[in-house]
C-alpha cells in the first residue's frame, strides 16, 4: 500500500504499478464473482471484470430489461446469467449492486447465501452505514468490502474501453478471512480503477450523498437554473443564455479543469475573466457554505437516507420520478440545450459533395 501526500495530507492509495492486473488475477483466481443487479453499476463492472479475465456471473430478475441487456452483452442464461438467488449461491464474492431500495428488499435472499469465507462487496456505503434503517447486517464470518468508482457505471466502462481508468475509493468493513484487503484491491483493479484511495463505509456514503446533492448534481443544476433565468429575464435569447451558462462550462472550461486543475484553467483565461472570477468566487462560496453545512448535517443524521428509503419504497415511486424528470427535461433551458447540442459540428450531417 503506497502512501501519497495530497496538499500536506498523507493518504493510503493503491495503484496499478504496485498492484498490477496479473497480481489481481492471481488473488482472485479461484473466485466466482457474482454481480447482483445489472442496472447502474452492474454492466460496467461486470464487463470490465470479464474483459480483464476474471470469472464473472450475473444475477438478475427475469423477465426484465436488465436481463435482456445482460444477454445482449454476452452473458449466457444458465451459464453466466442466473436468477439473483442462484448467482448468490454460486458466487464466492457477491457484488451487491442493486439500488439501495432493492438491496433492502433482497437482503433476506442474499443473506442466506453468505456462507463462511465469502465476500460481500458494495459500491456504496448506504446499506451498511444505515443498517439500523436498512436491516443489512452481514454475518460475522464473511468479508465485507467496498469499491466505489467516482462516476457512473457508464463512465467506468467508457474509460476502460478507451484504455483509461476511473478513480475509486475502497473500504473494509469486516475482514473475516484475513484476505479482505487483497480481495478488495484486486477487485478495484479488476473493474478498471485508475487508482484506489482508502476510506470507510461511513465516509464514502457521507461524501457521496453530499456530492450528489451538491456540486455533482443538485447544486450545479440549481446554479444553472439561476443564471439561465437571470439572463432570460434580462432579455437574452435561449441560445445565448444556454451557451453562457452550460455549453461554455462543459465544452470549454471543464476539460481544462480536468486536464490540470481549476488554478490552471484560471491562468489560461482572459485577464477580464480572471478578475471577475476572483472577485466573485468568495461571494458564491460564502452564500452556499451554509447550504452545504445543512446538507452534510442532513446526511450525517440519516435524514437523507430515510427520505430515500421512504420515497423509493413507494409503489408509485417510478411514476412520480418520471413526472419530476420530465419537468426537468421539458424546461426551456434543457430544450434549448437539446438544440444547441444538435448544432455542434460533430453532430452535423456531412454534405453529400464532401470528401470527408
Amino acid at each position: 500500500m503506497a502512501k501519497l501526500t495530497f496538499g500536506g495530507v498523507e493518504e493510503n492509495v493503491a495503484t496499478r504499478e504496485e498492484f498490477p492486473l496479473d497480481k489481481a488475477q492471481d488473488v482472485l483466481l479461484e473466485e466466482v464473482i457474482a454481480i447482483i443487479g445489472y442496472g447502474v453499476q452492474g454492466p460496467g463492472q461486470a464487463l470490465n471484470l470479464r474483459d480483464n479475465g476474471f470469472n464473472v456471473i450475473v444475477g438478475q430478475r427475469f423477465p426484465s430489461k436488465s436481463w435482456d441487456k445482460a444477454v445482449a452483452d454476452g452473458f449466457v442464461p444458465d451459464e453466466t446469467l442466473f436468477s439473483i438467488e442462484e448467482a448468490a449461491e454460486r458466487g464466492t464474492i457477491i457484488q451487491y449492486l442493486l439500488s439501495d431500495a432493492a438491496q433492502i428488499a433482497m437482503w433476506p435472499t442474499i443473506k442466506k447465501h453468505l456462507t463462511p469465507g465469502k465476500a460481500l462487496y458494495f459500491s456504496h456505503g448506504f446499506g451498511i452505514t444505515y443498517s439500523e434503517r436498512t436491516g443489512i447486517i452481514p454475518p460475522a464470518d464473511v468479508d465485507v468490502i467496498l469499491v466505489a468508482p467516482k462516476g457512473s457505471g457508464t463512465s467506468l466502462r467508457r474509460m476502460f474501453v478507451a484504455g483509461r481508468g476511473l478513480n475509486s475509493s475502497f473500504a473494509i468493513h469486516q475482514d473475516a478471512t484475513g484476505q479482505a484487503r487483497d480481495r478488495v484491491i484486486a477487485l478495484g483493479i479488476g473493474i478498471g480503477s485508475g487508482y484506489l484511495f482508502e476510506t470507510t463505509f461511513q465516509k464514502e456514503v457521507y461524501s457521496d450523498l453530499t456530492g450528489e446533492r451538491g456540486t455533482l448534481m443538485g447544486a450545479i443544476q440549481g446554479i444553472f437554473e439561476a443564471q439561465y433565468t437571470v439572463l432570460r429575464e434580462r432579455g437574452h435569447s435561449p441560445s445565448e443564455a444556454f451557451n453562457e451558462t452550460v455549453e461554455e462550462l462543459t465544452q470549454s472550461l471543464m476539460p481544462l479543469v480536468a486536464e490540470n486543475g481549476m488554478d490552471w484553467m484560471y491562468a489560461n483565461c482572459s485577464t477580464t475573466a480572471q478578475r471577475g472570477a476572483l472577485d466573485w468566487k468568495n461571494k458564491f462560496r460564502d452564500a452556499v457554505r451554509p447550504v452545504f453545512d445543512e446538507l452534510y448535517d442532513s446526511v450525517a443524521s440519516g435524514n437523507e437516507a430515510q427520505r430515500s428509503i421512504d420515497s423509493n419504497s413507494q409503489a408509485d415511486y417510478r411514476e412520480k420520478l418520471e413526472v419530476e424528470l420530465s419537468e426537468l427535461h421539458n424546461s426551456e433551458m434543457w430544450q434549448a440545450g437539446q438544440v444547441v447540442r444538435s448544432l455542434r459540428p460533430e453532430n452535423q450531417p456531412v454534405p453529400e459533395d464532401s470528401e470527408a
